[in-house]
């Protein structure tokens, strides 16, 4: 189907990224627990928040970078309702995991102490927000103090892998952050950035 990201495991073909962190917790014996736990109550709670990323953070986080960035940059077709509409999804998304997800006596979500797939699913989401100049970057989180300290122990908690991970991220943000200064990019339906974010 030319999805990404995908993996190949011997004749194994798999696409769609909660379905790989489940198969690769889950056929690697040395994985720790945490993880993907085997208790079925920590394990159903995991999915819970897999299904949620999905249909919120996600919809938030990448509606608004591709429709309101990488669109007008790049010449490709940008969604202007889309955009709209992810102008609202993300910071109710933020809000949720702020003040829901982020509960509990642990620094990773459900309050656990450790990180779980869902961490490093939610937390990789959001780091496509550093596509966004650094002033709506700091604008749009600032508000979440949990989730920017949560942002961090999740760094901390899978380094040095996170930064090894995201190192294409990291290259193609100055190049995109200087095209943004240099390149005129328009707001789908007329406005400017700071008009984009004025409700959040």
């Amino acid at each position: 189907m030319s999805e990404v990201p995908a993996i190949i495991d011997g004749g194994f073909k798999l696409f769609e990224s909660h379905a790989i962190l489940i198969y690769l917790a889950c056929t690697n014996p040395g994985v720790a627990d945490h993880w993907y736990p085997v208790d079925i109550f920590k394990r159903t709670k995991i999915h819970s928040i897999l299904d949620w990323h999905h249909s919120n953070l996600r919809r938030g986080a990448t509606g608004l970078v591709y429709n309101t960035i990488l669109a007008p940059l790049y010449g490709l077709p940008s969604n202007p309702r889309a955009a709209d509409e992810a102008k609202k999804i993300l910071p109710k998304s933020l809000s949720i995991l702020e003040d829901f997800w982020l509960q509990g006596p642990g620094q990773f979500l459900l309050g656990n102490s450790e990180p779980s797939i869902a961490d490093i699913s939610l937390v990789c989401e959001i780091m496509q927000l550093e596509f966004l100049s650094e002033k709506d970057y700091r604008r749009i989180l600032s508000p979440y103090k949990k989730v920017l300290q949560w942002i961090k122990d999740t760094k901390n908690a899978t380094a040095p892998y996170f930064d090894e991970i995201h190192m294409t991220l990291f290259n193609a943000q100055k190049g995109i952050r200087e095209q943004m200064v240099t390149q005129s990019v328009s707001i789908p339906e007329g406005g400017s950035k700071s008009e984009l974010y004025s409700e959040m």
